[in-house]
Protein backbone atom coordinates (compact mmCIF):
# COMPACT_ATOMS: atom_id res chain seq x y z
CA UNK A 1 0.00 0.00 0.00
CA UNK A 2 1.09 3.57 -0.72
CA UNK A 3 0.19 6.81 1.00
CA UNK A 4 1.61 10.31 1.16
CA UNK A 5 3.64 11.48 4.15
CA UNK A 6 5.36 14.87 4.29
CA UNK A 7 5.46 15.16 0.51
CA UNK A 8 6.91 11.67 0.02
CA UNK A 9 5.50 8.32 -0.99
CA UNK A 10 5.35 5.89 1.92
CA UNK A 11 5.17 2.22 0.96
CA UNK A 12 3.97 -0.36 3.49
CA UNK A 13 4.53 -3.90 2.26
CA UNK A 14 4.05 -5.75 5.54
CA UNK A 15 1.44 -5.19 8.22
CA UNK A 16 -1.03 -7.07 10.37
CA UNK A 17 -4.60 -6.74 9.06
CA UNK A 18 -5.70 -5.03 12.27
CA UNK A 19 -2.84 -2.51 12.60
CA UNK A 20 -4.20 0.98 13.26
CA UNK A 21 -2.96 4.35 12.03
CA UNK A 22 -2.20 5.36 15.63
CA UNK A 23 -0.03 2.29 16.21
CA UNK A 24 1.76 2.92 12.92
CA UNK A 25 2.57 6.50 13.93
CA UNK A 26 3.70 5.81 17.47
CA UNK A 27 5.29 2.37 17.13
CA UNK A 28 6.74 2.45 13.61
CA UNK A 29 7.49 6.12 13.02
CA UNK A 30 8.05 7.08 16.64
CA UNK A 31 5.84 10.14 16.02
CA UNK A 32 4.57 10.82 19.52
CA UNK A 33 2.56 14.00 18.93
CA UNK A 34 -0.61 12.04 18.20
CA UNK A 35 -1.96 10.78 21.53
CA UNK A 36 -3.87 7.71 22.62
CA UNK A 37 -6.76 8.68 24.86
CA UNK A 38 -9.92 6.58 24.92
CA UNK A 39 -8.87 4.31 22.04
CA UNK A 40 -12.49 4.03 20.91
CA UNK A 41 -13.01 7.12 18.76
CA UNK A 42 -14.64 9.28 21.43
CA UNK A 43 -12.10 11.69 22.90
CA UNK A 44 -10.34 13.01 19.78
CA UNK A 45 -6.82 13.05 21.26
CA UNK A 46 -5.66 10.84 18.38
CA UNK A 47 -7.13 13.04 15.61
CA UNK A 48 -5.17 13.16 12.36
CA UNK A 49 -6.12 14.58 8.97
CA UNK A 50 -6.23 12.65 5.71
CA UNK A 51 -6.04 14.55 2.44
CA UNK A 52 -7.55 13.08 -0.70
CA UNK A 53 -8.62 14.14 -4.16
CA UNK A 54 -12.39 14.48 -4.54
CA UNK A 55 -13.94 16.04 -7.63
CA UNK A 56 -10.54 17.39 -8.60
CA UNK A 57 -10.01 19.25 -5.33
CA UNK A 58 -8.02 18.44 -2.22
CA UNK A 59 -10.31 17.62 0.68
CA UNK A 60 -9.16 17.48 4.28
CA UNK A 61 -10.91 15.09 6.66
CA UNK A 62 -10.25 14.68 10.37
CA UNK A 63 -10.43 11.05 11.53
CA UNK A 64 -9.74 9.11 14.72
CA UNK A 65 -6.44 7.34 14.12
CA UNK A 66 -6.96 4.98 17.09
CA UNK A 67 -9.61 2.95 15.24
CA UNK A 68 -8.65 3.54 11.59
CA UNK A 69 -6.85 0.62 9.90
CA UNK A 70 -3.50 1.63 8.42
CA UNK A 71 -4.68 0.15 5.11
CA UNK A 72 -7.40 2.79 4.88
CA UNK A 73 -4.70 5.40 4.15
CA UNK A 74 -3.99 3.80 0.78
CA UNK A 75 -3.93 6.47 -1.90
CA UNK A 76 -4.33 9.35 0.54
CA UNK A 77 -2.07 11.82 2.30
CA UNK A 78 -1.59 11.61 6.08
CA UNK A 79 -1.01 14.81 8.09
CA UNK A 80 -0.36 14.81 11.85
CA UNK A 81 0.30 17.45 14.48
CA UNK A 82 4.04 16.71 14.14
CA UNK A 83 3.93 17.97 10.55
CA UNK A 84 2.30 21.39 10.89
CA UNK A 85 5.14 23.62 12.04
CA UNK A 86 7.41 24.50 9.10
CA UNK A 87 10.98 25.77 9.52
CA UNK A 88 10.36 26.43 13.18
CA UNK A 89 7.26 28.54 12.50
CA UNK A 90 3.98 27.46 14.02
CA UNK A 91 0.99 26.83 11.77
CA UNK A 92 -1.69 29.57 12.15
CA UNK A 93 -3.90 27.13 14.10
CA UNK A 94 -1.06 26.32 16.49
CA UNK A 95 -0.21 30.01 16.85
CA UNK A 96 -3.83 30.87 17.62
CA UNK A 97 -3.94 28.14 20.28
CA UNK A 98 -0.84 29.66 21.88
CA UNK A 99 -2.07 33.24 21.60
CA UNK A 100 -5.43 32.42 23.18
CA UNK A 101 -3.86 30.32 25.98
CA UNK A 102 -5.96 27.40 24.78
CA UNK A 103 -3.78 24.59 26.13
CA UNK A 104 -3.95 23.52 29.76
CA UNK A 105 -2.54 20.10 30.62
CA UNK A 106 -1.87 19.74 26.88
CA UNK A 107 -2.73 16.09 26.38
CA UNK A 108 -5.81 16.79 24.28
CA UNK A 109 -4.22 19.73 22.44
CA UNK A 110 -2.82 17.81 19.42
CA UNK A 111 -6.29 16.48 18.64
CA UNK A 112 -7.88 19.90 18.93
CA UNK A 113 -5.20 21.36 16.68
CA UNK A 114 -5.82 18.75 13.99
CA UNK A 115 -9.62 19.09 14.15
CA UNK A 116 -9.22 22.86 13.74
CA UNK A 117 -6.63 22.34 11.01
CA UNK A 118 -9.18 20.38 8.93
CA UNK A 119 -11.68 23.21 9.39
CA UNK A 120 -9.00 25.73 8.47
CA UNK A 121 -8.09 24.02 5.21
CA UNK A 122 -11.68 23.34 4.15
CA UNK A 123 -12.99 26.82 4.97
CA UNK A 124 -13.75 28.67 1.75
CA UNK A 125 -15.25 31.58 3.69
CA UNK A 126 -15.43 32.73 7.29
CA UNK A 127 -16.71 30.28 9.89
CA UNK A 128 -18.96 31.01 12.84
CA UNK A 129 -19.06 29.66 16.36
CA UNK A 130 -21.56 26.94 15.42
CA UNK A 131 -19.20 25.58 12.74
CA UNK A 132 -16.31 25.60 15.22
CA UNK A 133 -18.23 23.80 17.97
CA UNK A 134 -19.59 21.28 15.47
CA UNK A 135 -16.05 20.63 14.26
CA UNK A 136 -14.81 20.18 17.83
CA UNK A 137 -17.68 18.03 19.13
CA UNK A 138 -15.46 14.95 18.89
CA UNK A 139 -12.65 16.44 20.99
CA UNK A 140 -12.83 16.31 24.78
CA UNK A 141 -10.84 18.53 27.14
CA UNK A 142 -10.83 17.14 30.67
CA UNK A 143 -9.49 20.47 31.95
CA UNK A 144 -12.68 22.12 30.57
CA UNK A 145 -10.81 24.77 28.58
CA UNK A 146 -13.25 25.04 25.69
CA UNK A 147 -13.75 28.81 25.56
CA UNK A 148 -10.17 29.73 24.55
CA UNK A 149 -10.04 26.75 22.16
CA UNK A 150 -13.16 28.01 20.38
CA UNK A 151 -11.69 31.51 20.30
CA UNK A 152 -8.49 30.10 18.78
CA UNK A 153 -10.51 28.32 16.12
CA UNK A 154 -12.42 31.48 15.22
CA UNK A 155 -9.21 33.52 15.08
CA UNK A 156 -7.33 31.02 12.87
CA UNK A 157 -10.13 30.01 10.51
CA UNK A 158 -11.28 33.57 9.89
CA UNK A 159 -7.81 34.79 8.96
CA UNK A 160 -6.86 31.94 6.66
CA UNK A 161 -3.77 32.44 4.52
CA UNK A 162 -3.65 31.34 0.90
CA UNK A 163 -1.80 28.22 -0.13
CA UNK A 164 -1.43 24.61 0.90
CA UNK A 165 1.67 23.60 2.82
CA UNK A 166 1.31 19.95 1.82
CA UNK A 167 1.56 20.14 -1.93
CA UNK A 168 -0.75 20.61 -4.86
CA UNK A 169 -3.39 18.27 -6.20
CA UNK A 170 -0.85 16.71 -8.58
CA UNK A 171 0.61 14.79 -5.63
CA UNK A 172 -2.80 13.36 -4.79
CA UNK A 173 -3.55 12.65 -8.42
CA UNK A 174 -0.36 10.58 -8.69
CA UNK A 175 -1.26 8.66 -5.51
CA UNK A 176 -4.71 7.98 -6.92
CA UNK A 177 -3.22 6.56 -10.12
CA UNK A 178 -0.78 4.36 -8.21
CA UNK A 179 -3.60 2.88 -6.11
CA UNK A 180 -6.16 2.25 -8.86
CA UNK A 181 -5.73 -1.53 -8.80
CA UNK A 182 -6.62 -4.02 -6.10
CA UNK A 183 -4.45 -4.40 -3.02
CA UNK A 184 -3.69 -7.67 -1.23
CA UNK A 185 -1.20 -7.85 1.64
CA UNK A 186 -0.71 -11.16 3.43
CA UNK A 187 -1.66 -14.72 2.58
CA UNK A 188 -4.82 -16.83 2.30
CA UNK A 189 -5.00 -17.23 6.07
CA UNK A 190 -4.33 -13.65 7.12
CA UNK A 191 -4.63 -10.60 4.88
CA UNK A 192 -5.68 -7.02 4.31
CA UNK A 193 -7.40 -6.70 0.94
CA UNK A 194 -8.68 -3.60 -0.81
CA UNK A 195 -10.46 -4.57 -4.06
CA UNK A 196 -10.66 -1.89 -6.75
CA UNK A 197 -13.98 -2.90 -8.30
CA UNK A 198 -17.29 -4.22 -7.09
CA UNK A 199 -16.81 -7.44 -9.05
CA UNK A 200 -13.46 -8.03 -7.35
CA UNK A 201 -15.06 -7.30 -3.97
CA UNK A 202 -17.77 -9.87 -4.69
CA UNK A 203 -15.20 -12.44 -5.79
CA UNK A 204 -12.85 -12.16 -2.82
CA UNK A 205 -15.75 -12.12 -0.37
CA UNK A 206 -17.18 -15.26 -2.02
CA UNK A 207 -13.80 -16.94 -1.53
CA UNK A 208 -13.47 -15.68 2.05
CA UNK A 209 -16.98 -15.29 3.55
CA UNK A 210 -15.39 -15.36 7.01
CA UNK A 211 -13.54 -12.10 6.31
CA UNK A 212 -14.61 -8.85 7.96
CA UNK A 213 -15.75 -6.13 5.58
CA UNK A 214 -14.52 -2.74 6.77
CA UNK A 215 -15.44 0.73 5.54
CA UNK A 216 -14.93 3.37 8.24
CA UNK A 217 -14.09 0.93 11.05
CA UNK A 218 -15.98 3.08 13.55
CA UNK A 219 -17.38 -0.13 15.02
CA UNK A 220 -14.87 -2.77 13.91
CA UNK A 221 -12.07 -0.58 15.25
CA UNK A 222 -13.43 -1.17 18.75
CA UNK A 223 -13.32 -4.92 18.21
CA UNK A 224 -9.58 -4.41 17.87
CA UNK A 225 -8.90 -1.84 20.58
CA UNK A 226 -11.45 -2.86 23.22
CA UNK A 227 -12.20 -6.53 22.62
CA UNK A 228 -8.57 -7.10 21.60
CA UNK A 229 -9.65 -9.25 18.66
CA UNK A 230 -6.86 -10.22 16.29
CA UNK A 231 -8.81 -9.98 13.06
CA UNK A 232 -7.11 -12.19 10.49
CA UNK A 233 -8.98 -11.28 7.30
CA UNK A 234 -10.07 -7.74 6.48
CA UNK A 235 -11.62 -6.59 3.21
CA UNK A 236 -11.53 -2.81 2.99
CA UNK A 237 -14.08 -1.27 0.61
CA UNK A 238 -12.64 2.25 0.48
CA UNK A 239 -10.86 1.57 -2.81
CA UNK A 240 -13.89 0.13 -4.67
CA UNK A 241 -14.72 2.37 -7.61
CA UNK A 242 -18.12 4.04 -7.26
CA UNK A 243 -18.70 2.70 -3.75
CA UNK A 244 -18.89 6.22 -2.27
CA UNK A 245 -21.32 7.55 -4.87
CA UNK A 246 -24.42 9.49 -3.84
CA UNK A 247 -26.77 10.04 -6.78
CA UNK A 248 -30.21 11.57 -7.24
CA UNK A 249 -32.72 11.23 -10.05
CA UNK A 250 -36.39 11.98 -10.53
CA UNK A 251 -37.50 9.12 -8.30
CA UNK A 252 -35.17 9.38 -5.36
CA UNK A 253 -31.71 9.10 -3.84
CA UNK A 254 -29.26 6.19 -4.22
CA UNK A 255 -26.54 5.96 -1.57
CA UNK A 256 -23.73 3.51 -2.27
CA UNK A 257 -22.70 1.46 0.76
CA UNK A 258 -19.27 3.08 1.08
CA UNK A 259 -20.62 6.64 1.19
CA UNK A 260 -19.73 8.26 4.50
CA UNK A 261 -22.17 10.22 6.62
CA UNK A 262 -20.35 13.33 5.43
CA UNK A 263 -20.77 12.27 1.79
CA UNK A 264 -24.52 11.72 2.20
CA UNK A 265 -25.45 14.40 4.74
CA UNK A 266 -26.36 17.16 2.28
CA UNK A 267 -28.43 14.87 0.04
CA UNK A 268 -30.29 13.40 3.02
CA UNK A 269 -30.95 16.85 4.44
CA UNK A 270 -32.42 17.81 1.08
CA UNK A 271 -35.10 15.12 1.59
CA UNK A 272 -35.96 16.67 4.94
CA UNK A 273 -33.96 18.92 7.29
CA UNK A 274 -34.73 16.68 10.28
CA UNK A 275 -32.70 13.92 8.62
CA UNK A 276 -29.78 16.26 8.13
CA UNK A 277 -29.85 17.22 11.79
CA UNK A 278 -29.92 13.59 12.97
CA UNK A 279 -26.96 12.80 10.70
CA UNK A 280 -25.11 15.86 12.04
CA UNK A 281 -25.48 14.42 15.53
CA UNK A 282 -24.08 10.99 14.63
CA UNK A 283 -20.78 10.74 16.46
CA UNK A 284 -18.41 13.56 15.64
CA UNK A 285 -16.82 15.03 12.52
CA UNK A 286 -14.13 12.39 12.82
CA UNK A 287 -16.75 9.62 12.97
CA UNK A 288 -18.89 11.05 10.17
CA UNK A 289 -15.85 11.41 7.92
CA UNK A 290 -15.14 7.68 8.29
CA UNK A 291 -18.40 5.90 9.15
CA UNK A 292 -20.73 4.90 6.33
CA UNK A 293 -24.47 4.62 5.74
CA UNK A 294 -23.98 1.08 4.40
CA UNK A 295 -21.98 0.09 7.46
CA UNK A 296 -24.65 1.48 9.77
CA UNK A 297 -27.19 -0.72 7.99
CA UNK A 298 -25.03 -3.86 7.71
CA UNK A 299 -24.08 -3.64 11.39
CA UNK A 300 -27.75 -4.20 12.29
CA UNK A 301 -27.62 -2.35 15.61
CA UNK A 302 -31.03 -1.67 17.21
CA UNK A 303 -29.76 1.81 18.07
CA UNK A 304 -28.22 2.70 14.70
CA UNK A 305 -29.40 6.17 13.74
CA UNK A 306 -30.04 5.89 10.01
CA UNK A 307 -32.11 2.65 9.68
CA UNK A 308 -35.27 3.95 11.45
CA UNK A 309 -35.26 7.06 9.26
CA UNK A 310 -34.74 5.05 6.07
CA UNK A 311 -37.38 2.49 7.06
CA UNK A 312 -39.90 5.28 7.62
CA UNK A 313 -39.02 6.55 4.14
CA UNK A 314 -39.67 3.05 2.68
CA UNK A 315 -36.08 2.61 1.52
CA UNK A 316 -35.01 -0.33 -0.65
CA UNK A 317 -31.79 -2.23 -0.02
CA UNK A 318 -29.63 -3.83 -2.70
CA UNK A 319 -27.42 -6.76 -1.68
CA UNK A 320 -24.66 -8.14 -3.89
CA UNK A 321 -22.68 -11.35 -4.11
CA UNK A 322 -20.66 -13.02 -6.83
CA UNK A 323 -23.76 -14.69 -8.27
CA UNK A 324 -25.71 -11.44 -8.61
CA UNK A 325 -27.93 -8.97 -6.77
CA UNK A 326 -31.17 -9.04 -4.85
CA UNK A 327 -33.36 -6.26 -3.54
CA UNK A 328 -35.58 -6.00 -0.48
CA UNK A 329 -37.31 -3.47 1.65
CA UNK A 330 -34.86 -2.26 4.24
CA UNK A 331 -37.20 -3.16 7.10
CA UNK A 332 -37.05 -6.84 6.01
CA UNK A 333 -33.26 -6.92 6.32
CA UNK A 334 -33.38 -6.85 10.12
CA UNK A 335 -34.50 -10.23 11.47
CA UNK A 336 -33.51 -10.25 15.15
CA UNK A 337 -30.84 -8.86 17.44
CA UNK A 338 -27.51 -9.36 15.71
CA UNK A 339 -29.15 -11.20 12.81
CA UNK A 340 -29.74 -9.80 9.33
CA UNK A 341 -30.95 -11.34 6.09
CA UNK A 342 -27.50 -11.53 4.53
CA UNK A 343 -26.19 -14.78 3.05
CA UNK A 344 -22.52 -15.92 3.15
CA UNK A 345 -20.48 -13.87 0.69
CA UNK A 346 -23.23 -11.26 0.37
CA UNK A 347 -22.68 -7.59 1.14
CA UNK A 348 -24.67 -4.36 1.21
CA UNK A 349 -24.29 -2.60 -2.13
CA UNK A 350 -26.58 0.44 -1.87
CA UNK A 351 -29.80 1.82 -0.46
CA UNK A 352 -32.45 3.65 -2.48
CA UNK A 353 -34.57 6.31 -0.78
CA UNK A 354 -37.70 7.35 -2.73
CA UNK A 355 -38.68 10.99 -2.90
CA UNK A 356 -41.35 12.30 -0.56
CA UNK A 357 -44.70 12.93 -2.23
CA UNK A 358 -46.26 16.39 -2.08
CA UNK A 359 -48.66 15.32 0.68
CA UNK A 360 -46.01 13.46 2.71
CA UNK A 361 -44.80 15.01 5.96
CA UNK A 362 -41.66 13.72 7.64
CA UNK A 363 -40.27 14.15 11.15
CA UNK A 364 -37.21 12.68 12.89
CA UNK A 365 -36.17 13.12 16.51
CA UNK A 366 -33.24 11.71 18.47
CA UNK A 367 -32.99 11.51 22.25
CA UNK A 368 -29.62 10.89 23.90
CA UNK A 369 -27.98 11.74 27.20
CA UNK A 370 -25.56 14.13 25.51
CA UNK A 371 -26.83 16.27 22.66
CA UNK A 372 -23.78 15.69 20.49
CA UNK A 373 -21.64 12.59 19.97
CA UNK A 374 -23.84 10.15 21.84
CA UNK A 375 -25.73 6.96 21.07
CA UNK A 376 -29.51 7.19 20.86
CA UNK A 377 -31.75 6.14 23.71
CA UNK A 378 -34.80 6.55 21.44
CA UNK A 379 -34.97 7.64 17.81
CA UNK A 380 -38.13 8.27 15.80
CA UNK A 381 -38.60 8.44 12.04
CA UNK A 382 -42.15 9.26 10.99
CA UNK A 383 -43.72 9.81 7.56
CA UNK A 384 -47.40 10.71 7.44
CA UNK A 385 -49.34 11.01 4.20
CA UNK A 386 -52.21 13.47 4.61
CA UNK A 387 -55.52 14.03 2.85
CA UNK A 388 -56.24 17.51 4.10
CA UNK A 389 -56.01 17.19 7.88
CA UNK A 390 -56.67 13.43 7.80
CA UNK A 391 -53.91 10.84 8.02
CA UNK A 392 -54.29 8.66 4.93
CA UNK A 393 -51.42 6.40 5.93
CA UNK A 394 -48.22 6.45 7.92
CA UNK A 395 -44.83 4.79 8.24
CA UNK A 396 -43.41 5.16 11.74
CA UNK A 397 -40.17 3.48 12.81
CA UNK A 398 -38.14 3.54 16.01
CA UNK A 399 -34.62 2.79 17.09
CA UNK A 400 -33.87 1.81 20.70
CA UNK A 401 -37.32 0.32 21.28
CA UNK A 402 -36.76 -3.28 20.17
CA UNK A 403 -34.06 -5.79 19.23
CA UNK A 404 -34.00 -4.30 15.73
CA UNK A 405 -34.99 -1.02 14.10
CA UNK A 406 -38.74 -1.59 13.91
CA UNK A 407 -41.94 -0.13 12.53
CA UNK A 408 -44.81 0.70 14.90
CA UNK A 409 -47.47 -1.11 12.87
CA UNK A 410 -50.24 -1.00 15.49
CA UNK A 411 -49.70 2.72 15.79
CA UNK A 412 -49.73 3.16 12.01
CA UNK A 413 -53.01 1.28 11.77
CA UNK A 414 -54.58 3.21 14.63
CA UNK A 415 -53.60 6.58 13.15
CA UNK A 416 -55.00 5.77 9.70
CA UNK A 417 -58.05 7.97 9.17
CA UNK A 418 -57.35 10.08 12.27
CA UNK A 419 -57.73 13.85 12.06
CA UNK A 420 -54.92 16.22 13.04
CA UNK A 421 -57.32 19.07 13.75
CA UNK A 422 -57.00 18.27 17.47
CA UNK A 423 -53.87 16.14 18.05
CA UNK A 424 -54.43 16.14 21.84
CA UNK A 425 -57.39 13.83 21.34
CA UNK A 426 -55.05 11.19 19.90
CA UNK A 427 -52.74 11.01 22.90
CA UNK A 428 -54.23 8.03 24.75
CA UNK A 429 -54.65 5.98 21.56
CA UNK A 430 -50.98 6.62 20.69
CA UNK A 431 -49.96 5.45 24.16
CA UNK A 432 -51.96 2.22 23.92
CA UNK A 433 -50.75 1.43 20.39
CA UNK A 434 -47.08 1.93 21.34
CA UNK A 435 -47.45 -0.58 24.18
CA UNK A 436 -48.82 -3.07 21.65
CA UNK A 437 -45.87 -2.46 19.32
CA UNK A 438 -42.99 -2.40 21.79
CA UNK A 439 -41.74 -3.93 25.03
CA UNK A 440 -38.40 -2.09 25.36
CA UNK A 441 -35.65 -3.09 27.75
CA UNK A 442 -33.94 -1.06 30.45
CA UNK A 443 -30.22 -0.48 30.02
CA UNK A 444 -27.53 2.10 30.73
CA UNK A 445 -29.07 4.57 28.28
CA UNK A 446 -32.68 4.54 29.45
CA UNK A 447 -35.28 2.56 31.37
CA UNK A 448 -38.09 0.73 29.62
CA UNK A 449 -40.63 3.14 31.14
CA UNK A 450 -38.67 6.16 29.93
CA UNK A 451 -38.45 4.75 26.43
CA UNK A 452 -42.21 4.23 26.19
CA UNK A 453 -42.98 7.67 27.60
CA UNK A 454 -40.38 9.31 25.38
CA UNK A 455 -41.68 7.50 22.29
CA UNK A 456 -45.18 8.73 23.09
CA UNK A 457 -43.90 12.28 23.50
CA UNK A 458 -42.01 12.20 20.21
CA UNK A 459 -45.00 10.88 18.29
CA UNK A 460 -47.24 13.56 19.79
CA UNK A 461 -44.67 16.23 18.97
CA UNK A 462 -44.65 15.11 15.34
CA UNK A 463 -48.48 15.07 15.23
CA UNK A 464 -48.74 18.59 16.62
CA UNK A 465 -46.11 19.95 14.23
CA UNK A 466 -47.52 18.22 11.16
CA UNK A 467 -51.06 19.19 12.16
CA UNK A 468 -50.05 22.84 12.29
CA UNK A 469 -48.51 22.52 8.82
CA UNK A 470 -51.63 20.88 7.48
CA UNK A 471 -53.91 23.78 8.45
CA UNK A 472 -51.49 26.25 6.88
CA UNK A 473 -50.71 28.01 10.14
CA UNK A 474 -46.98 27.66 9.52
CA UNK A 475 -45.00 26.65 6.46
CA UNK A 476 -42.67 24.66 8.71
CA UNK A 477 -43.32 24.22 12.41
CA UNK A 478 -39.97 22.70 13.36
CA UNK A 479 -38.45 24.12 16.49
CA UNK A 480 -35.37 26.17 15.73
CA UNK A 481 -32.38 27.02 17.85
CA UNK A 482 -31.71 23.59 19.38
CA UNK A 483 -28.36 23.34 17.66
CA UNK A 484 -27.40 26.90 18.58
CA UNK A 485 -28.42 26.38 22.22
CA UNK A 486 -26.47 23.14 22.39
CA UNK A 487 -23.30 24.83 21.13
CA UNK A 488 -23.62 28.06 23.08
Amino acid sequence: MIFGRNGKRTVVSEMSPHETVLDYLRLREGAMGTKEGCCEGDCGACTVVVRSLQDGKAKYEAINSCIAPIGSLDGRDLITVDDLAASGQLHPVQQAMADKHASQCGFCTPGFVMALYALYENASAGVDRTAITDGLAGNLCRCTGYRPIIEAGLAACNSKAAGDAFGQTEVLDQLKKETSTSLFIGNENSFFAAPATEDELAQIYAEHPDAIIVAGATDVGLWITKHLNKLQKIIYVGRVKGFRDVATDGSGLTISAGATYTDAEEALAHIDPDIGEVVRRIGSKQVRNAGTIGGNIANGSPIGDTPPLLIALDAELTLRKAAGERKMRLEDFFIDYGKQDRKPGEFVKSVFVPNLAENDHFRAFKLSKRFDQDISAVLLGSKLTLDGATIAKGRIAFGGMAATPKRAKHLEAWLKGASLENPSSLSEGVRVALKQDFAPISDMRASAEYRLRAAHGLVMKSLFEIGAEADGAHADTRLVGMRQRASA
